[in-house]
């Protein structure tokens, strides 16, 4: 039986390796980018509709990665609370500038 990742920390620094592949890590900025543009776009124009959206741009651009590019299983299937809350924190540290696109670039996180 496989051992579950018992804190968030521990969790982070095994969804970075998960995320390694810079077309993967990308393909989840496209994709976070998009979730946070329709999120905004739905309550500033009152489009409720548009929030119906969020899953297939944020998965969608994630599971390209993922299955084609990184050739593993999301993360989201075992941890989803956490994988969604690492995908956001991937993605700020990446804007940041605190990791990179490259994972060979990423300090000791």
């Amino acid at each position: 039986m496989e051992e579950r990742i018992k804190t968030y920390d521990e969790f982070y620094k095994f969804y970075l390796g998960e995320h390694s592949n810079k077309t993967c890590r990308l393909l989840h900025v496209i994709g976070t980018t998009i979730v946070l543009a329709l999120l905004v776009t739905a309550i500033y124009h009152q489009m409720p509709k548009l929030l119906l959206l969020i899953p297939v741009a944020g998965y969608g651009f994630a599971w390209i990665g993922h299955f084609f590019f990184e050739k593993n299983k999301p993360a989201t299937f075992k941890y989803p609370l956490w994988s969604l809350q690492s995908d956001f924190k991937m993605y700020f540290d990446i804007v940041s500038g605190k990791i990179s696109l490259d994972a060979s670039k990423d300090k000791n996180i």
